[in-house]
């Protein structure tokens, strides 16, 4: 019978909280968090007991095309990846691991992921599930329209607004002090989990366009297969997701030039096209939408 995260894996909750270092606020002055290494092989343990035989990486000659334009030409590299659990990101680390080679490993230790403030705001045991990955925490846009578009009063939509911003200005600067350091900055461009039934879930950020401003080149990866499903019954506590045994890819995309892309979608669009960057970003969902249903009829799942 399937289980939920909490009922398969709760019984190392007391070590990992023990080990827990994570602040549970977030404010401009901890919005960078490096990996705690001593919660990282809680969340391997996940991936060996339930990735199948025949999960990898898929056109890993990608993956080392931009390990080398990152590291050894100085490029500024982005990843924009599908999102359907909260095992993609370990699981992309985890899997340039244990691809053994110098530079995946390499390529591993250089992979700082955007969050939102929720995998440390929410609970104690969210959070010891997600900080064993370096992060750069913002306050998201949803989450911010939640609170404006809800019935408090404009002194404290004044102050939500504020907080965002603050926030959301010290998590660029970290990036941009990441991207200095030659490390690559990872981002879910959905801003959420994909939920089956809800293709909002799967709709590009239009904020998206801002990175692509801010980096030389992106590798769009495709996720198939999926061990840690989202519960009908409870969509929104993520320790109650359903755990699954399954093949997992990720699947690597030929880089893309950020200007290049940038300005080929711009010259498609009318003069008076209303969201530009929503076109963009819609570009970008295209390439991974393409890609993921390749590598779906590959494995036969189509």
């Amino acid at each position: 019978m399937a289980q939920t995260l909490l009922e398969a894996y709760g019984k190392y909750f007391n070590e990992m909280v023990k080990l827990s270092k994570a602040p549970a606020l977030i404010d401009a002055s901890n919005v960078y968090q490096e990996a705690n290494k001593d919660l990282t092989p809680y969340m391997e343990m996940i991936l060996r007991d339930n990735f199948l035989p025949g999960s990898g990486l898929g056109n890993i000659e990608y993956f080392k095309e931009f390990y080398d334009q990152v590291v050894n030409q100085g490029k500024r590299g982005l990843i924009l990846m599908e999102h359907y659990t909260n095992l993609d990101l370990p699981a992309i680390i985890y899997l340039l691991k244990q691809h053994g080679e110098d530079w995946s490993k390499d390529f591993a230790d250089r992979i700082v992921a955007v969050a939102g403030m929720k995998l440390n705001e929410a609970s104690i045991g969210v959070r010891v599930w997600t900080e064993g990955f370096t992060r750069v925490v913002i306050y998201p846009t949803r989450s911010l329209d939640k609170v404006t578009g809800s019935e408090v009063s404009e002194e404290e939509k004044a102050n939500e607004e504020k907080k965002a911003r603050t926030i959301n200005f010290a998590a660029m600067r970290a990036m941009d002090a990441c991207k200095k350091r030659g490390q690559v900055v990872l981002v879910f461009p959905s801003g959420t989990r994909y939920r089956p039934g809800k293709p909002e879930t799967k709709k590009g950020l239009r904020e998206i366009d801002s990175y692509l401003r801010l980096f030389d080149i992106v590798l769009p990866i495709a996720i198939n297969g999926n061990c840690l499903r989202i519960n009908p019954d409870k969509p929104d506590d993520m320790l109650a997701d359903v755990v699954t045994q399954d093949v997992v890819k990720l699947t690597a995309n030929p880089i893309v030039n950020c200007k290049e892309f940038r300005d080929n979608k711009l010259a498609t669009m009318p003069a008076d096209e209303p969201d530009p960057k929503q076109k963009i970003i819609d570009g970008i969902m295209e390439i991974l939408e393409k890609l993921h249903d390749k590598v779906d009829a590959e494995l036969n799942r189509a």
